[in-house]
């Protein structure tokens, strides 16, 4: 069976957000960045975030922001959902880069909550902005909800509201609160159902499993085509690949967490899967979980999620960007120094980091 693919995604499992290396100088280190995005795509993630918090995308200016999205998005395995982390603080800002990321074949947006004007940001301006944002966007959108970093909580009412646009698919919960990531699932239940294509193993399908690739093309004598004897070259062009095989499957509102430590409690609670700092260093300790969980060894998915839980909590949260960073490059990724002001570990920290992966598997 073939089922029409209508752009909405399928956001289940774990998805990394991947760093953005600097050079020395803090110019983009665009081969690392490669060479990140390809090995992560080697992983068991359902997909990878470009230019999220741990991509420092609030550091980076908008042609900086455009390449990093080129870039990325050319190393990326077809079959990884990628998402682009796009929001400004205005709407047309946001809508420009949805646009541009739409051109490099990104499945879906992830926009936060514009936070500077926090007096003036009421429930009514921010539905206005999700709303103008969703109604123009090419791609599907996934509303960001991260109060640390911006005083702010997209209120559950606005978020009940939200989840029945029909851009707006899910919402990126990043408040390490069990309870309200309940009241979150529990407010938009209600939200409209979509049937969507997925594998026939109910894995996503990307917008780029789709695509259409340039055919491959070799250059052969005529006379072995013809018989003939003519020197001539002529032009064969192999046939195009089968089409992949789909079904459908019925979402609702996808939720995903951003907390390791929650991970399981929120998957119990109805979480379809999980945007995590630490699967960027260490993908296949945080996949453990989710797969455990998946095959309903609950006792295995607490166990993988108890080990992890304090490297998570020192490098994701304490230490932020700079401890990702130093967690990716011990780890074999690169990472390297955050982009001031933010500042690089030091000494001691750096061998309490290695001392917390040792024994994590990457």
């Amino acid at each position: 069976m073939t089922a029409v693919y209508n752009g909405i995604m399928l956001l289940e499992g774990i998805f990394a957000p991947v760093t953005t290396p600097f050079y020395p100088d803090e110019r983009i280190y665009f081969k690392k960045l490669e060479f990140n995005v390809s090995r992560l795509s080697l992983t068991a993630l359902s997909g990878l975030v470009v230019l999220g918090s741990t991509g420092e995308a609030v550091a980076l200016n908008d042609a900086e922001t455009r390449e990093a999205l080129s870039v990325a998005a050319s190393a990326a395995a077809d079959e990884k959902v990628l998402i682009a982390g796009i929001g400004r603080e205005s709407v047309k800002a946001t809508v420009e880069l949805a646009e541009y990321a739409v051109g490099r074949k990104y499945d879906a947006v992830l926009v936060r909550n514009p936070c500077y004007y926090r007096p003036q940001l009421t429930p009514e301006s921010l539905l206005h902005y999700f709303r103008s944002v969703a109604d123009h966007s090419p791609l599907p959108v996934i509303l960001y909800s991260i109060p640390k970093f911006t005083q702010a909580e997209i209120p559950l009412e606005v978020v009940a509201e939200l989840a029945h646009h029909p851009n707006i698919i899910g919402l990126k919960e990043s408040s390490g609160n069990v309870e309200r990531v309940g009241k979150v699932i529990e407010a938009t239940k209600n939200a409209p159902k979509r049937t969507i294509a997925v594998t026939p193993v109910f894995e996503a399908v990307t917008g780029r499993m789709l695509t259409p690739k340039a055919l491959p093309m070799n250059f052969i004598p005529a006379d072995g085509l013809t018989g003939g004897t003519e020197a001539a070259l002529a032009l064969a062009i192999a046939p195009p690949p089968p089409a992949i095989r789909t079904r459908t499957k019925e979402v609702g509102f996808q939720v995903l967490v951003g907390s390791t430590a929650t991970l399981k409690e929120s998957l119990d609670l109805g979480a379809t899967g999980a945007i995590l700092a630490f699967a960027t260093c260490a993908p296949q300790a945080c996949q453990e979980i989710y797969t455990a969980w998946k095959e309903r060894d609950h006792a295995l998915a607490e166990e993988k999620q108890r080990h992890i839980a304090e490297a998570s909590n020192v490098v994701g949260s304490t230490l932020g960007i700079a401890g990702v960073k130093y967690a990716c490059d011990f780890n074999g990724y690169y990472g390297g120094k955050p982009r001031g002001p933010l500042l690089p570990l030091d000494g001691p920290t750096k061998a309490r980091v290695e001392d917390l992966l040792a024994q994590i598997r990457h």
